[in-house]
């Protein structure tokens, strides 16, 4: 009897981790082809940025000086944020996301 709750509690276990694994490896796959999708814009200039995405939620000065443009986005509840840095030049030169899939 001990022998069959030992193997069932490790059956458990084991289709949980695998699960887990599961779900996290279909995440990392979602922000992949998101990453893939923002990173086009790097050194395109804002305007093809605006052009793509709309107006920005948000734009403000960062610390180096250079324009943050910010969208923001809502999916089953998830709060999406697309953070751009733009140079003095109008280039885009990096973005964040936050919470998008």
């Amino acid at each position: 009897m001990q022998k069959l709750k030992f193997i069932f509690i490790s059956l458990f276990f084991l289709i949980l981790v695998a699960g887990c694994q599961t779900i996290k490896d279909k995440t990392d796959a979602i922000v992949e082809k998101e990453n893939t999708k923002l990173s086009e814009y790097i050194g395109k200039t804002s305007s093809n940025l605006q052009m793509d995405l709309g107006k920005p939620d948000e734009d403000f000065k960062n610390a180096k000086g250079n324009l943050e443009l910010v969208y923001n986005t809502k999916k089953y509840g998830i709060v999406c944020e697309r953070r751009f840095e733009v140079d003095s030049n109008s280039i885009v030169i990096g973005f964040v996301s936050n919470g998008c899939f």
